[in-house]
């Protein structure tokens, strides 16, 4: 039974929604229009203005997508939601408060009646020594951003050294995970500073030198063995080297150990392992699986009845592959989205409760150029085909018709001219370490002591923190 809605006379009920990404964004969408207007009151609270279109974010990195025309204006997208900006550091379930952190560093403590907990994750380091420090992620616009700076300063440095050994360590890049990110990112970007290279003097484009390394047998297992062949065979064929069943041992500023032996030359360490829950989910006291919070099939929180749960976060039964959860991608978050918030008006005595089922509708992968692999409901894809399909996919899953248009005529104007070669200089770099770009920081989760050796391995983050008005966590007491 479903706990009643907590009216009083002078207010509705709340419904506040944690995180704006597909699963949060979807749902408050939807809930708008299960809603009626009198219903409740709805309050989004979100760390930016958008919704992200993250699969993009390689796209955006290589320079082909301009960064605003993934980014979902949330201003114009929902009707009636409250949008609140900052990050929701702390939960108390049984006192139906959530306390959020504006960008300002305020505090503010918000009521909810029913909450939906869709703070999204965190880059996978697998707490690898150096790699928070110097390796680079891509969940975010800027980090996205930074990542071409950062490309395109390391050509110039290359460009301006005389050291035959600095100036091939400026042209070494090593990215980290063969899934749909990392593949991505390694294939369009060898597309990016191969071009780039005929316009320094000193530089030539056998001078690139791209590293993809993953512990798994295969780059993008998801896809199965044959489109994983296929996009195996455009790597090789851009001169992409591929290490698999390798791991990254230790990473500092000038060099990246693997497991075979092998140390790189190489100020790069681009880091798309994938993700791990919100930190958020470790303050809450509520059972985990995985790291991720456990939810029932119908997304509420068995020991929270007036929580949902899904997404990157929360650990959803797959009911069409029993004994295993769901994915943790856009494609489930989106749809998840829909039935929370189907089950949160249901909840309030609007409509009744279902469970989650979803069948995968296939990958799509994105190789840049005019290569791509895609397997639209099971039917495998490759070259052209697979672009078509992939970038079909893509245009059909952006919940903006403006934002659809922006991007076609970006993937337009990528084939039709010369790429702009331009820093932008969004983030300072002490910004753009993973530790600092995704706030990992401002949750009471980690001890302090932890925290503390964050800061010894990074002092830019220190400064950081403090010039942000984060407050730094209370040191551990004895046990």
């Amino acid at each position: 039974m479903s706990s009643p809605a907590r009216t009083t006379p002078q207010r509705r009920p709340r419904v506040l929604v944690v995180g704006s990404g597909f699963a949060g964004f979807h749902c408050m969408r939807r809930l708008e229009k299960h809603l009626p207007a009198d219903a409740a009151d709805l309050v989004l609270a979100s760390s930016a203005d958008y919704l992200l279109y993250s699969p993009l974010l390689p796209n955006v990195a290589s320079g082909v997508v301009e960064s605003r025309h993934i980014a979902v204006g949330l201003h114009a997208a929902l009707r009636r939601a409250r949008v609140l900006l900052g990050h929701v550091v702390a939960v108390d379930v049984a006192g139906h408060t959530a306390t959020l952190r504006r960008v300002d560093g305020s505090t503010a403590e918000l009521s909810w009646d029913r909450l939906v907990l869709t703070p999204g994750g965190v880059t996978r380091t697998f707490d690898i020594p150096g790699v928070a420090a110097y390796g680079l992620g891509l969940k975010t616009l800027a980090e996205a951003a930074y990542l071409r700076d950062h490309v395109l300063r390391e050509l110039e440095s290359a460009d301006a050294a005389d050291d035959p050994g600095r100036r091939q360590a400026c042209c070494t890049f090593v990215v980290v995970g063969a899934g749909y990110s990392g593949t991505e990112t390694a294939a369009q970007m060898q597309l990016v500073t191969s071009r780039a290279a005929a316009d320094y003097p000193r530089l030539r484009p056998e001078m690139m030198r791209w590293v993809l390394v993953d512990q798994a047998p295969r780059v993008l297992p998801e896809l199965g063995r044959r489109l994983g062949d296929d996009a195996m065979k455009v790597l090789r064929r851009r001169g992409v080297e591929v290490k698999l069943g390798v791991t990254v041992e230790e990473a500092t500023e000038e060099k990246v150990r693997l497991s075979d032996g092998e140390t790189i030359p190489t100020h790069t360490l681009v880091w798309c392992t994938g993700v791990t829950p919100s930190p958020l989910i470790k303050t809450l006291g509520l059972p985990t699986e995985r790291g991720r919070l456990v939810v029932r099939a119908d997304l509420r929180v068995p020991d929270a009845p007036d929580v949902f749960a899904f997404g990157d976060a929360a650990a959803v039964p797959d009911l069409t592959r029993p004994g295993k959860l769901t994915g943790q991608t856009a494609q489930h978050a989106q749809r998840q989205g829909r039935t929370a918030a189907r089950n949160v008006a249901g909840s309030l005595g609007f409509g009744k409760a279902v469970d989650y089922r979803h069948h995968d509708l296939g990958f799509a992968v994105d190789l840049g150029g005019f290569d791509a692999v895609a397997s639209p409901l099971g039917v495998p894809l490759g070259g052209l085909p697979g672009l078509v399909a992939t970038r079909g996919y893509h245009l059909l899953a952006l919940p903006s018709t403006g934002n659809r248009i922006r991007v076609s005529l970006d993937w337009l104007l990528d084939w039709a001219m010369r790429p702009q070669l331009a820093q932008l200089g969004f983030l300072r770099e002490e910004q753009a370490t993973l530790a600092a770009a995704e706030h990992t920081g401002i949750y009471a989760g980690p001890p302090a002591d932890e925290w503390e050796a964050a800061a010894r391995d990074v002092p830019a983050i220190r400064a950081l923190v403090t010039d942000q008005g984060i407050p730094r966590p209370p040191a551990r007491q004895p046990d």
